[in-house]
């Protein structure tokens, strides 16, 4: 391997790796605050993705079909919840007007900017905003419907629910996009040169959009209430109940902020890769890999272990093609013999 083929692969490598940094973060921001792996997190990037392309080529995505039918299960499960709640009845025809705004009006006021308007003829920030109107909010309305009512079940049951969620909304996928994969109109079509590597406008966009997103969290977490309320329910959260925040909204809120960054990964990929319907669940795995790195928990070592993912990808791809996803899932085995040697087992009762 020469200086320049190094090159081309460390730029691809990291690439791929700032898109796998956002999806562990994402993964670890949900297991701290809700205990859920979140599996299904690929499926948001195929969703995002193929919901674009989808618009770019003229045509009404089905997702938003699939966001209304989501938004009145939630709804009827919030009604369902309000009217056994003991609550006073103002609080219970808020509670209700709340959901019906979220759930339901608000997807229909989506699915109708879908059908009638023409994305192709939009402008790409017109088609982004529409993309994440229309993907990003089935992530509190899979909370409200999978994950809430068992809220405070074992880890083990949350996995399984997890796990249960990705296989039907892949199988909504395949039925909703197809077996095609699709590409999108990249961000930028530039290329700049660096002696005789040529880096591409997509990448940096790729990168810098990784960054401003790692940044704008940092600020969030760090700056805002709801950001403390958030750090407050992954530290403790049956002391966060005590103290007054809703673990509830946190649990939604979560949800939105990872299928929103799966979102962002699905339309950030998307130009330089084919993305299938089931296409997500790999690269969430690749960014799982990373949060595990992070021990589920760290969110500068789930990042440093999701850029480690995509070089150690990058440079599989030139020694052995052929085994780079063995050599990528295999970096998990001597991180957990390592976390299992340093760090004694704990009950989760006992925790």
């Amino acid at each position: 391997m020469d200086f320049t083929i190094f090159a081309i692969l460390t730029q691809d490598g990291i690439a791929s790796g700032a898109v796998y940094v956002l999806l562990a973060l994402a993964l670890v921001l949900v297991f701290s605050i809700t205990r859920v792996i979140f599996i299904p997190l690929g499926e948001f990037l195929a969703f995002g993705a193929l919901t674009m392309a989808a618009l770019q080529a003229g045509k009404t995505p089905a997702s938003a079909v699939l966001l209304l039918v989501l938004g009145v299960a939630a709804f009827l499960q919030e009604a369902h919840a309000a009217v056994r709640s003991p609550a006073g009845q103002v609080d219970r025809a808020r509670a209700l007007g709340i959901g019906l705004v979220k759930f339901v009006l608000f997807p229909c006021a989506v699915l109708l900017a879908a059908r009638t308007a023409d994305g192709a003829s939009w402008p790409m920030a017109a088609q982004l905003a529409l993309t994440f109107a229309i993907v990003a909010p089935m992530g509190p309305m899979i909370y409200r419907l999978a994950f809430q009512p068992l809220a405070a079940s074992p880890v083990l049951v949350l996995l399984i629910v997890a796990v249960a969620v990705h296989l039907a909304l892949m199988g909504i996928g395949l039925v909703i996009f197809g077996a095609e994969g699709s590409r999108t109109t990249p961000f930028s079509d530039a290329a700049f040169a660096v002696g005789t590597l040529a880096i591409s406008g997509q990448s940096i966009v790729v990168i810098a959009t990784a960054l401003v997103l790692i940044g704008a969290l940092y600020l969030y977490f760090d700056r805002t209430l709801s950001g403390k309320a958030l750090r407050a329910t992954a530290v403790n959260r049956r002391g966060a109940r005590l103290v007054g925040i809703g673990t509830t909204q946190a649990g939604r809120l979560a949800f939105l902020l990872a299928s929103t960054i799966g979102t962002l990964c699905g339309v950030l990929i998307a130009p330089l890769t084919t993305i299938y319907y089931d296409s997500g669940f790999l690269m969430g795995l690749k960014g799982f890999v990373g949060a595990i790195i992070g021990g589920l928990g760290s969110y500068p070592l789930a990042a440093a272990g999701a850029l480690l993912v995509g070089l150690l990808e990058a440079y599989s791809s030139f020694y052995a093609s052929a085994f780079k996803e063995v050599i990528v899932f295999t970096l998990i085995i001597p991180v957990l013999l390592w976390r299992s040697i340093v760090h004694p087992q704990v009950e989760e009762g006992e925790a």
